[in-house]
Order: structure tokens, then sequence, then C-alpha cells
């Protein structure tokens, strides 16, 4: 934005990819994140409310890169310490569980809030998304990493969110690939660009250029061809057969996971990529994302990100998903997601202890009623009302509006 802008008086300009939200979606809105809230709380997540801000060194704590640039940064006046604003709410969980519960057992987390980004991500992306999430910390076996899809899955069709298909693959394939190859860190970061662009023709000048041999050199190559059904997993199986214990680790995770969500999710459509490596820096084993046909944007995403509660001392697995509830109400297809307000009773501006009563009486019943406040009689449907409270004999009635 300009300081132009400022200058001809436009200071109700919002920033770019921030927004505000209005009725009656700010209403639809609140009550998605209570339905959204109540699914988790039936599943057995315990709900958390980090701060907003906080120490730097906490909040960016096993935090991958991409994070760090996407958090805004600024001195605290009181400690002189770095403070960010969060950008995920995740890291911050992890150390709820890690150094404030301490728990032994398994530990569901849920969280809502608002999170603040320096940047959208994708082109229709908000900078102040409304983050809703769940995380299961404790537990390092592929169930967890099952009961978490599920209820990605179960929170979006509570939402009133139609057809999902979930994707699924896993960054220990081409983390064990990669060692195999004997690849450094800036090499590794370089492939691993050249798969997400699914660029062919730079996967194999960055093999040559590093000098991998086969059969890894064709293993790197096949990961961008490992994508589809189901039927995915048995191509891997005969592609990958050369590759250590690790990627055979991750394959026999992934089958786990598929046999499963078959029979939990029958009606859910599983797509496996192999060459994806979402969240690579950040996740250590099954990643997955919730699409909607029609939107080109992930509507939820997750995975395994094992060890992040170590730096406070607690070292745990950990797995979890998180969504944009504003990107969610734009899906939902449920008239209960529509936040549309409720026609009022309009109540005239008289000192009448029966009208008081009657009041209370309505809106004990859920019902809304506005006082019509004086020199604003007229203005009762500008206002919302279709119905009036009028005095009968001692008592007030409800009446429809001429």
């Amino acid at each position: 934005m300009s300081d132009s802008s400022y200058a001809r008086g436009d200071r109700w300009l919002l920033p770019d990819a921030v927004e505000e939200l209005l009725p009656p979606r700010a209403m639809a809105l609140e009550r998605l994140r209570q339905r959204v809230l109540e699914t988790c709380t039936v599943w057995g997540y315990e709900l958390v409310m980090p701060p907003t801000i906080e120490y730097l060194d906490s909040l960016l704590t096993g935090a991958a890169h991409d994070l760090d640039l996407q958090t805004f940064k600024i001195t605290d006046q009181l400690s002189g310490r770095m403070m960010g604003v969060r950008a995920d709410i995740t890291p911050q969980a992890a150390r709820i569980d890690a150094h404030q519960l301490r728990r032994d057992a398994p530990v569901r987390l849920c969280y809502t809030g608002t999170v603040l980004r320096t940047r959208p991500e994708g082109l229709t992306g908000s900078r102040n998304p409304l983050q809703v999430g769940a995380e299961l910390y404790g537990h390092a076996g592929v169930e967890s990493d099952i009961e978490v899809i599920a209820l990605m899955a179960e929170t979006l069709r509570s939402a009133g969110v139609g057809t999902i298909h979930v994707d699924l693959g896993h960054v220990g394939i081409f983390r064990g690939l990669a060692r195999q190859a004997g690849l450094g860190v800036d090499a590794e970061t370089e492939l691993w660009d050249a798969l997400q662009r699914k660029a062919a023709a730079d996967i194999a000048a960055l093999i040559r250029e590093h000098g991998v041999s086969e059969p890894v050199a064709g293993m790197l190559s096949a990961l961008p061809e490992l994508t589809g059904g189901v039927e995915v997993l048995d191509h891997a199986n005969e592609r990958l057969a050369a590759g250590d214990e690790e990627v055979h680790e991750a394959l026999r995770r992934l089958w786990s996971i598929a046999g499963a969500l078959e029979r939990w999710l029958p009606d859910v459509a599983l797509h496996f990529d192999l060459g994806e490596l979402r969240g690579y820096r950040y996740h250590t084993g099954v990643v997955f994302a919730a699409f909607v046909p029609g939107w080109s944007q992930e509507i939820a995403r997750g995975g395994r990100y094992d060890e992040i509660g170590a730096v406070f001392g607690r070292p745990r697995p950990a797995t979890g998903f998180s969504a944009d509830l504003k990107a969610v109400l734009a899906l939902a297809d449920d008239t209960g997601s529509t936040g549309m307000t409720a026609p009022a009773v309009g109540a005239p501006w008289v000192d009448s202890a029966a009208l008081f009563r009657r009041i209370a009486e309505l809106r004990g019943r859920g019902e809304r009623v506005l006082w019509l406040l004086p020199g604003h009689e007229d203005e009762a449907t500008a206002m919302g009302c279709d119905r009036v409270l009028a005095r009968h004999g001692e008592d007030w009635v409800v009446q429809p509006l001429d």
C-alpha cells in the first residue's frame, strides 16, 4: 500500500492478504469453530490456548526455516529479548506437552486461534488465518498416524465440507535414499527442490553432478513417477527394492495406513505421492493433506514430527494436523455453517417491569431481542427485526411488523 493512500484519507484500508469478517460471516465462523472443537473433544482431545506472542527462541524451536521466514519479530520492551508473533500454533502445543503438562501417557491436544504470517501461502492465502489443529504426543506407532488422519477427515466432515481426497507421502523414503547416495546437506536440498517441482531434467542433472551411482540414482529418478492410488505402493516395492531399511520401513508404514484408512474412511479417496515432501525440513515421517475437488490448495495438512520436545527436555513422538478455518468455511456446504443472523424482536424503550420480564423470557428461549432506541423506532426492519413487542393490557406480546 502506498503512502499516497493515506494522504487521500484511505485509513480504512487493510494490508494485503489481511482480512476481517463481518456479519453474518463472522458468526458462521464462530459456529464452525465451536463445531470443530466439539468434534475434537469427543475424540478425547483437550483444548489449549497458547499466547499469541512469546519469546522467539521458544516459538521457533524445532521449526523449519520456512516458519522462521513467516514469523513477525519484535523486541520485548520489558526484557530486551526478541519475541515473535506466532505463525503456527503447532510448536506451541509441543512446548505445552513437553514442558507444562509433562505426562507420561499419550497426550491429545487441540487448539484454535489466529496466527499471523509475513506472506500468504499461495495466491489466495491469508496472512491472518484462523488456525485449528489437533496433536497427539507420546505414541510412535502407525496407529496414532491413522487416528489423526481419520480425525482430520471427521473434522472436515463435521464442518460441512463435502467430498475430500487425502494425499499421503513419507519423507523417510527420500531421506533414506539421500543417505544411501551420500549426499551432503546442500546437495540434498537442491534435489529436494527439484523433486517438489517434479523437474525430471533437473533431477537427472543433479544426480549426475553429484556422482550418484546405480541403483540409488534410478530410485531417486523414480520418485516423481510414484504417484497415484494404493497400487503405487506395489510399484514402489519393485522400483525401490534396493533401498535401505529406512525406505522399506516407510513403505510398510504407508501400507498399514492405507489398509486402515480404507476401512475407517471408505468414502475418502486416497492418493499417494512418494515424491511429495511437504514440510520436509520439519516432518520426520508420514505427511498428508486433504484436498477438495475444484479447490486448488490443500484444505488441511499434517504429518509426523517426532522429537520436537527435545529442546524442552522431553523428546516425544508426535503427529498432528492443522487447517485454516476461514478456508474451511468457504467450502462448507451445510446450512448450519451459514451463520445467517436470525430475525430479531424489537422492544420499545419503555420503563416497564413486565416488559423486562418478557424480554428476559424471550432471550432465555434463544430469541434475539433488541431495544428500539428513542428516535429510531421506525427503523426496526433496517435493524433486522421482523416482529415487535407490543403492550396488550398488562402484558407484552410479540406481533409481526406491519
